[in-house]
């Protein structure tokens, strides 16, 4: 499958993500609740990279290679504790809309430091999306 088929899957499962966690953080804390999803993405990722034979890259792995999954990682475990801490305090239907402002800093960090092209078409794309965001707030 084309990587945009991959996108749309991400984004259908996102939009599912946010359902149901907001149904399942009710009654608990959110930081249990990001720790029980994190056991759950763990048990899932390893199964499936086992089950295709992936670890066995594991020792080519770089150090520069790994120090970026840890810290992807570290800003991951972040952005999963803030976002189960929001929708535990506010509705879903605002939460999703503000955590999807992560669009236009992914795409300003890919230009800065990445040096992806950014079109006059995807700036406008962008700041329309992030309006969009920002008038779900009222």
């Amino acid at each position: 499958m084309p990587w945009w088929v991959y996108a749309l899957l991400s984004a259908g499962f996102a939009a599912l993500t946010a359902v149901l966690a907001k149904m399942g953080v009710e009654g608990i804390p959110s930081t249990l609740a990001t720790a029980i999803r994190t056991v759950v993405i763990l048990v899932f990722a390893w199964s499936i990279s086992l089950a295709r034979g992936e670890h066995h890259a594991l020792p080519a792995i770089s150090r520069k290679t790994l120090l970026f999954l840890v810290l992807s990682g570290v800003a991951t475990g972040l952005s999963w504790l803030a976002y189960f801490r929001a929708l535990q305090l506010g509705p879903a239907s605002r939460v999703a809309p503000l955590d999807k402002l992560s669009l236009p800093l992914t795409l300003l960090l890919a230009f800065l430091i990445l040096h992806e092209p950014l079109t006059w078409r995807m700036g406008v794309g962008v700041t329309l999306m992030a309006v969009g965001a920002l008038l779900t707030l009222k």
